[in-house]
């Protein structure tokens, strides 16, 4: 029988996506009351790896990526969906259910990229109150590696590189507080 330990804390990450570039500004404003200092922001990136949002969010859709400096317990995944999911109702097309910005929470570990979603699938797993996890990226050797069902964008070579760079930094604040990884 296996001893039962406390899971190490984990690198909160949030992608955003959205036509409009000057909404991330002010979803990272909200954000960052709610979760403290960034500790990676990444460039806007040009969205065209499927048209799935383009009838709810309009067409040139642009993405970004950021992490915050305070650790989470990997349980708090469920709120922070919830929270998420409110702040995006916040930002709804006047008179209609469409979406001006979409936020995709999750959280790194020394070993994979986890997302949190409220739809389920044969890979995801159920946590609590309507929030599933999907284990979207794993780490091979010193990198991001995608699984079969990992979303094309989280495949590309320019978001696994964003997302070695924010590994580190949690690596390096995991070495500097002296918690081990595992």
């Amino acid at each position: 029988m296996g001893d039962v330990r406390k899971h190490p804390p984990v690198k909160l990450i949030i992608g955003m996506m959205t036509p409009d570039p000057e909404l991330f500004s002010s979803v990272v404003e909200i954000l960052t009351q709610r979760f403290g200092i960034m500790d990676f922001c990444g460039d806007i990136m040009p969205f065209n790896f499927t048209d799935y949002y383009v009838k709810e969010m309009g067409e040139n859709l642009l993405r970004k990526f950021i992490s915050f400096e305070k650790f989470i317990q990997p349980e708090e995944i469920v709120e922070i969906k919830h929270f998420t999911n409110e702040v995006e109702k916040e930002f709804l097309t006047d008179g209609t259910n469409k979406r001006r910005i979409n936020l995709d929470p999750g959280y790194i570990t020394a070993a994979k990229l986890i997302l949190a979603t409220t739809k389920d699938n044969i890979h995801r797993i159920y946590l609590q109150d309507g929030i599933f996890a999907e284990i979207t990226l794993r780490v091979e050797g010193k990198t991001f590696r995608p699984w079969q069902w990992t979303y094309p964008d989280y495949q590309s070579e320019e978001y696994i590189n964003l997302f070695n760079q924010i590994r580190q930094i949690y690596l390096q604040q995991l070495r500097c507080s002296g918690i081990s990884p595992t």
